[in-house]
């Protein structure tokens, strides 16, 4: 029972750090999304250097705030949308 009480304490926390990842509420205001706001006011170039300096941002922070792993987290949601950024303009 240990066991099954650690294991859903742990997916409780994963879902809390993914919504403060991938949807924090403190970054959506009137139904806009704050990085859909700031992608439409960049040229694609800059917005994807944007993307790129918050990856670095996020990985260098990690080891001082003690949230390593959801710095590491965050990191890899800017990379992974640096990536869809690229992958869009190959097409």
């Amino acid at each position: 029972k240990i066991d099954e009480a650690m294991k859903a304490y742990h997916d409780i926390a994963d879902n809390e750090l993914a919504d403060v990842v991938n949807s924090p509420s403190h970054y959506n205001s009137g139904g806009v999304e704050c990085i859909q706001a700031i992608e439409a006011s960049m040229e694609p170039e800059a917005f994807q250097g944007y993307l790129k300096g918050n990856t670095l941002k996020y990985l260098w922070r990690m080891s001082y705030k003690g949230k390593a792993l959801e710095d590491c987290k965050k990191a890899q949601w800017y990379l992974n949308k640096l990536i869809s950024t690229l992958e869009e303009k190959s097409k």
